[in-house]
């Protein structure tokens, strides 16, 4: 069944994602004035088997994302002229060898001049995979960079989806065991595993953050 959609959407990337014998078409819909989005994805097996074995998540909060929370660093800032949230900031230095990019494209749908800056209005799209399993387990972040020339404001919003097997996502559940409990131990500082989102203090310049 295809998907309907009004006036609400007017951009859209297309993803195909391998995965054991056949692909998954992922449908980014975006609105260029504002931070909505959303996804449509459908399935493309040549073993119709194989495509009940995967399960599909989608996040519209990426706190509510054990991956999000196990493997990535995420950026939460404030400010008269930004609200971000849960930007993408870096993989894990721990975790570096585990994960691999199968994605990382920028979408800019438009170039905004704010305060003498030149600034972008963008949609940044981020794909991961756990190298153990990688031809089982897939998650696509989006990252939205809104720029309100009304309110000469930069506002970035993120979600995210995941495909995975059982068997990808025991792996996961794993990690993020190991995670929290190296985190209580004091052994790794990169974060409150209960909450992955870090306010970042830092007084930051100007609204013309790197998209």
């Amino acid at each position: 069944m295809s998907l309907t959609l009004g006036k609400t959407f007017n951009r859209s990337y297309s993803i195909r994602v391998p995965l054991l014998d056949g692909f998954y078409n992922i449908g980014v819909f975006a609105d260029k004035k504002s931070t909505f989005l959303l996804f449509d994805v459908h399935p493309d097996f040549k073993n119709s088997s194989f495509q009940h074995n995967f399960k599909i998540n989608m996040f519209k909060n990426l706190e509510s994302s054990k991956f999000c929370e196990t493997f990535l660093e995420l950026h939460n800032y404030r400010r008269d002229t930004l609200d971000i949230s849960n930007q993408f900031k870096k993989v894990k230095d721990v975790y570096d060898h585990d994960l691999s990019y199968v994605l990382n494209e920028t979408l800019i749908f438009s170039k905004v001049n704010l305060n003498d800056k030149e600034i972008f209005d963008c949609l940044n799209i981020y794909g991961f995979t756990m190298c153990s399993y990688s031809e089982e387990f897939v998650f696509i972040l989006t990252e939205r960079h809104h720029i309100s020339k009304r309110l000469e404001k930069k506002i970035v919003r993120t979600s995210g989806i995941q495909i995975a097997t059982t068997p990808a996502l025991n792996f996961l559940e794993e990690f993020h065991q190991e995670c929290k409990t190296n985190w209580k131990s004091g052994h790794q500082i990169s974060g409150d595993p209960d909450k992955i989102i870090v306010i970042n203090d830092i007084e930051e310049n100007s609204i013309d953050e790197t998209p």
